[in-house]
């Protein structure tokens, strides 16, 4: 316990780079992952195709590897800089990895509420008037959008947690915190890792109850 309390503004930096880390590629997910859903059920063959391709592909890859591309293949060998700064530079390039790997998940997460909506309501709007994209904004992704209020939660928690291996890209978030003070303060192993455990409850654990009220609050009736 004395290590925590001692490291506390260090470990409180490290929760906070895994807060903005999270908040920055759930942002990211969320704006690809719809894109890649509209995609999916577009009209044109070659971009349902090209969707696929990358949904199939991003989550049958270990995120690991995503971020080693990220970092070493973008980051290394392309040369590509996204900040002056190194430690800000790794930050881009990890939510990069995370964004790339977690939008995969929000767009079969909408592929499937989007499989809810009756086929009735899309038919009706074009019946209207409405092209592909109007329908797909106006009706369908909305209602989409509320039914899967607990699925797209779990993934936000999925990416909470597995933010921890950003590391390999070199960014100092909450798990390498805790390695360096296992290292450091190897005789009270048990104490940090239930600390930084608990920290990640703290994280997680309201993420789960927030999202399910909203699931309970803005379920469809049918």
């Amino acid at each position: 316990m004395d290590a925590l309390l001692l490291e506390r503004d260090t470990i409180l930096a490290a929760f906070w780079m895994t807060v903005r880390l999270t908040a920055v590629s759930a942002l990211g997910s969320l704006v690809l992952g719809t894109l890649l859903t509209a995609m999916r059920v577009a009209p044109l063959t070659t971009l349902r195709g090209a969707a696929s391709v990358y949904v199939a592909v991003a989550r049958n890859t270990p995120l690991t590897l995503v971020l080693l591309f990220t970092g070493l293949g973008i980051g290394a060998n392309l040369g590509v800089e996204l900040s002056d700064d190194i430690a800000t530079n790794n930050f881009w390039l990890a939510s990069i990895g995370l964004t790339a790997y977690t939008s995969a998940f929000v767009c079969e997460a909408l592929r499937s509420g989007l499989n809810t909506v009756p086929v009735g309501q899309a038919e009706a709007a074009r019946s209207l008037g409405l092209g592909f994209v109007k329908t797909l904004g106006l009706i369908t992704l909305p209602q989409a959008f509320r039914a899967v209020v607990a699925p797209l939660g779990s993934i936000l928690i999925a990416l909470t947690k597995n933010t921890t291996i950003a590391l390999v890209v070199g960014v100092s978030e909450a798990s390498v915190r805790m390695r360096e003070m296992i290292e450091t303060y190897g005789d009270q192993v048990i104490e940090i890792f239930l600390g930084f455990a608990a920290g990640f409850v703290l994280l997680c654990l309201p993420m789960g109850l927030v999202f399910g009220w909203l699931s309970r609050r803005m379920a469809v009736t049918r």
